[in-house]
């Protein structure tokens, strides 16, 4: 990719998001950067933001806003951001969020923002049978659980049904997304940078697509 890539990933959670930017990440060598593992740091962590935070996300709600703005302003004024580019997951979530993106990478902008389009049904079964590594964020099911017990198969930690996995907090997420994020894809159309990628199917197929279409784009 060249220098200075801007991608952002759109989907519902069980889309696949988070692996497939770790794939991307690793494949273009650009930052990951997961609003998501900056929450969950800050929790266990035990901050005031991550109390704050955990009885948000505890609720099936997002956090604000104005929070994540001013988390993401801070961590994209890092240098690793500034050289290669970076890809954004979890971030923005709202218009609001995206117009301020905007304002952060002005003149340039984001170059492309992918939309991994996968029904809520298929969404909500994955999500409730999900498992995940307390340490690396690697995700797992009840079908396809760690090789050796509940131990992670990448870093070693413990692999967790995380507490906000519950089917109400799913279901509350979900409408949630519809709410306030779906707008997004139509955002980021008007602004000729929106891509759809199909994520059913497995992690390499859909990893297929999405190289591809970046490096169309790239092209």
């Amino acid at each position: 990719m060249n220098p200075g890539a801007r991608l952002v990933l759109l989907g519902r959670q069980g889309s696949g998001k988070g692996t497939q930017c770790t794939r991307l990440s690793r494949h273009y060598v650009v930052p990951h950067i997961s609003t998501g593992d900056i929450l969950r740091a800050a929790v266990r962590d035990g901050t005031e933001f991550g109390r704050r935070a955990r009885e948000i996300m505890d609720a099936g709600n997002l956090v604000p806003d104005d929070v994540m703005v001013g988390i993401m302003d801070e961590r994209l004024d890092r240098d690793d951001t500034r050289g290669r580019g970076f890809i954004l997951d979890g971030f923005p979530r709202t218009v609001a969020q995206a117009e301020a993106l905007e304002r952060m990478t002005a003149p340039r902008g984001i170059d492309v923002a992918i939309n991994l389009d996968l029904p809520r049904e298929v969404a909500l079964a994955r999500l409730i049978a999900r498992l995940i590594c307390a340490d690396c964020g690697t995700n797992y099911s009840t079908a396809d659980p760690p090789k050796y017990g509940m131990t992670c198969d990448v870093c070693g930690g413990d692999v967790v049904h995380r507490d906000d996995d519950t089917e109400a907090a799913i279901v509350r997420r979900l409408d949630l997304y519809e709410e306030e994020t779906a707008p997004l894809i139509a955002y980021f159309d008007e602004r000729g940078v929106l891509e759809t990628v199909d994520a059913m199917g497995t992690p390499d197929a859909v990893s297929e697509r999405l190289t591809s279409i970046i490096d169309k784009r790239r092209n």
